[in-house]
């Protein structure tokens, strides 16, 4: 990716900046003393910065209206009421007309450059057709202004990974009010759009692309696969750090695969691949951005995660229901074990039973069947009953799930390692701590780098764990031997919840 922080444009950029606002908040002249006919400028500049401080202070906003070439090298320029002219509005719902701020205020100063340089007023409108208001003045958009040590902390935050929001409260705080400010949040965010441009290149394929090789560079255990379709544009991405592969060797047994979580302005799903380290931790194992979710992208999407993992599958994977998934996981891990999340299928009760008549008896009996039935048997014996109880032999949803039972059923997946996974909450939980960095606002260049601020975060939390382990010694609750062996085998967290069946086996 292009070093763009260092260019001369941007340089260039904010010295003008710098100078634009120092003398704007240097107030040329003094604010009580209205323009009149024959004032003389040294610059076009210097008098549109007078009639704007004046304008400020009285309480409108101004814009240039027109600007034309005269005799004898002259020209000739209007600054007027930024509520000068007629708004014609053709609104294409005529019960719902577009607000109108135009009220053809005559307001105005008009000027003429003159071959030396020099600006001088030659005729003046003082009277406007509206009210005034000094306190609004700020509101105008010819008076926000963003100084330049603003635009570098909005920069530095947004590389922080703070959003806007955030971003902009700050500067509120720090100022004392909104009133004080002479900007608003939307002027940041636009601002940070804009930015993020400048970072990060024009087109989002070739950012994202650059960002991959210099990842690469920096590490070659870098892995990622982008695909275009026939007309060259960018169809999907997936990407693996050196960490997330190296992850995969050690807790790559189970996995649960979610595309739940949209994260940026294309309706793209982000997909990743979560498993549970030592510590009870989600743990990225590879990632990608999809535009679709048929069962030709989930294969090639699989597909290139095997061979980022040196083709070797999971043993256990965690999806919901979709049959996409199903079908492309059947092809590319035909000897995974495909699990069901058993949360998503159970808050589908109110919505399939929710009008019938006996619904609270029957929501209640079905958590009974699942989660309470011991052995297949005892499973099989209730859900014939409620069947029976009930009449919803006719009920398809039901059937659906019986007829795929040895897939959500705990009884009947329990000899399967999950490490202790029963739904794709893994993903989910993963999903919500890209949410401090990302949003649906969020370009696809952006999701890419705030990814790795994301990641480096992820990473900081697992090594305080390992410091924790290291550092401290939970005490034993019994004598026995198997506990001490335990304590010195397991981190603290995975000790803890051996702890929890201690007590439960002494009493």
């Amino acid at each position: 990716m292009q070093e763009i922080s260092k260019s001369p444009s941007r340089e260039g950029e904010n010295k003008e900046s710098e100078i634009y606002d120092d003398k704007l908040d240097s107030n040329i002249v003094c604010e009580e003393e209205a323009p009149r006919t024959a004032m003389t400028f040294s610059s076009e500049e210097e008098v549109t910065l007078y009639y704007m401080n004046y304008a400020r202070h009285m309480g409108f906003g101004i814009s240039k209206i027109s600007s034309k070439n005269g005799d004898e090298g002259k020209k000739y320029f209007t600054l007027a009421c930024s509520r000068a002219g007629k708004y014609v509005s053709n609104p294409k719902n005529v019960l719902k007309p577009n607000p109108i701020t135009k009220t053809q205020c005559k307001a105005r100063l008009n000027a003429c450059i003159c071959s030396d340089g020099t600006v001088v007023v030659s005729s003046v409108i003082l009277e406007h057709n509206h009210e005034l208001s000094p306190t609004k003045a700020r509101y105008f958009r010819c008076n926000k202004n963003l100084g330049s040590h603003i635009k570098r902390r909005l920069e530095l935050n947004d590389q922080a990974g703070i959003n806007v929001s955030r971003n902009f409260r700050s500067l509120v705080v720090e100022a004392n009010g909104y009133e004080n400010l002479t900007f608003g949040e939307r002027d940041c965010r636009n601002y940070i759009d804009k930015v993020r441009r400048l970072r990060l290149g024009t087109g989002d394929a070739d950012a994202v692309q650059n960002y991959f090789i210099r990842m690469q560079k920096q590490n070659n255990q870098f892995y990622y696969v982008m695909d275009f379709d026939d007309e060259s544009r960018l169809r999907n991405v997936f990407w693996a750090d050196a960490r997330s592969r190296a992850a995969y060797e050690y807790f790559g047994e189970a996995v649960t695969f979610d595309t739940t979580y949209l994260t940026n302005r294309y309706d793209m799903p982000f997909a990743p691949f979560v498993g549970v380290n030592h510590h009870g931790q989600s743990v990225l194992l590879g990632c990608a951005l999809l535009s679709n979710e048929d069962a030709k992208t989930f294969t090639w999407l699989f597909t290139t995660w095997l061979e980022c993992m040196h083709q070797r599958a999971p043993n256990a994977i965690i999806t919901d229901q979709d049959k996409a998934m199903k079908n492309a996981i059947e092809i590319v891990f035909p000897k995974a074990h495909h699990r069901w999340c058993l949360w998503h299928i159970m808050k589908k009760i109110p919505e399939k039973f929710g009008r019938h008549t006996y619904y609270e008896s029957i929501k209640t009996l079905l958590h009974d069947v699942v989660y309470d039935s011991l052995s297949k048997s005892v499973f099989m014996e209730k859900w014939e009953r409620m069947v029976e109880s009930y009449e919803l032999h006719d009920n398809e949803w039901l059937k659906g799930l019986f007829d795929e039972r040895h897939r959500w059923v705990p009884v009947y997946v329990k000899d399967t390692f999950w490490a202790g996974m029963s739904t794709t909450q893994r993903s989910e939980s993963m999903n919500s701590f890209f949410d401090g960095y990302v949003n649906s606002k969020t370009s696809l260049k952006q999701f890419v780098e705030q990814y790795d601020n994301a990641l480096k975060d992820k990473i900081e939390k697992e090594s305080t764990a390992d410091f924790n382990s290291f550092n401290k010694v939970i005490p034993c609750l019994s004598h026995f031997g198997f506990e001490s062996q335990f304590q010195k085998a397991f981190t603290n967290a995975k000790f803890k919840e051996f702890q929890l069946e201690v007590p439960a086996m002494m009493y």
